[in-house]
């Protein structure tokens, strides 16, 4: 697999990081070098790395420059970035309660109407979907999923809205994804999750991570508030398959 990808470029990004990019487009083969680039790193440090950041295709590595520079280690990173990826083992796996359509999923019939089908089939569709955690960003716990059905892909809203809902399940270009805080969105919004992927004072802070699986199964708007109030309690209310 490795050796249909172009080898990875090495890009200064300002005076104390690097971007080793894998890929320039969203892309799974790459995303699975980023990852294990990043817990090649986790797993045998480099003196002078500070902090690592998984995306899609690429993986920012924050260093000290006072302890290493830019070309010294660029030499350390290359020959492991270079390496086939390790075959994937068991990941954990989540079950995730969704709450589709009406206020949880203000976009759900629109999305239905452009791609010509019923609400219920996008329900279907977007819930039986196998997604895989590519990176967390923008917010705290915002999940980017690939694994996307293609029936399902569709640009962005042209006319992103400046605030959308805490716990947003929703869909945009060729990904899927979950929203845990409120936050603008040109996305479109399925429907909710009572699921928190960042809950500060919770252990853990943060439920997903990248490499992780993810399901989706749908429940009603009453469901939908019992497990609400449980998960603002702390509780996690999301169902973990594999550990």
């Amino acid at each position: 697999m490795a050796a249909t990808l172009p080898p990875p470029r090495l890009l200064p990004s300002g005076d104390s990081a690097v971007t080793v990019e894998f890929s320039r487009t969203i892309d799974d083969d790459a995303n699975q070098r980023v990852l294990a680039l990043d817990k090649a790193l986790a797993a045998s440090p480099i003196d002078g790395i500070t902090e690592t950041v998984p995306t899609y295709r690429s993986l920012l590595v924050h260093y000290d420059p006072g302890k290493i520079g830019f070309d010294a280690l660029g030499e350390k990173l290359l020959p492991i970035a270079i390496q086939p990826p390790p075959p994937v083992t068991r990941a954990r796996r989540w079950r995730i309660p969704v709450a589709y359509g009406g206020e949880h999923g203000i976009d759900l019939e629109d999305v239905a109407k452009a791609l010509d089908t019923t609400p219920d089939d996008i329900v279907a569709r977007h819930a039986g979907g196998d997604y895989k955690v590519a990176m967390i960003g923008f917010t705290p716990g915002w999940s980017y999923l690939s694994g996307l059905d293609k029936s399902l892909h569709m640009s962005r809203r042209q006319s992103p809205r400046l605030l959308t809902p805490a716990g947003t399940i929703s869909i945009g270009g060729v990904q899927a994804g979950i929203q845990c805080l409120a936050a603008p969105s040109g996305w479109h919004l399925l429907g909710r999750t009572p699921v928190r992927t960042y809950q500060l004072h919770r252990n853990p802070t943060f439920l997903t991570e990248p490499g992780d699986r993810v399901t989706f199964f749908a429940i009603d708007h009453k469901a939908f508030e019992e497990l609400d109030r449980a998960a603002e309690a702390g509780e996690i209310v999301a169902e973990q398959v594999i550990a």
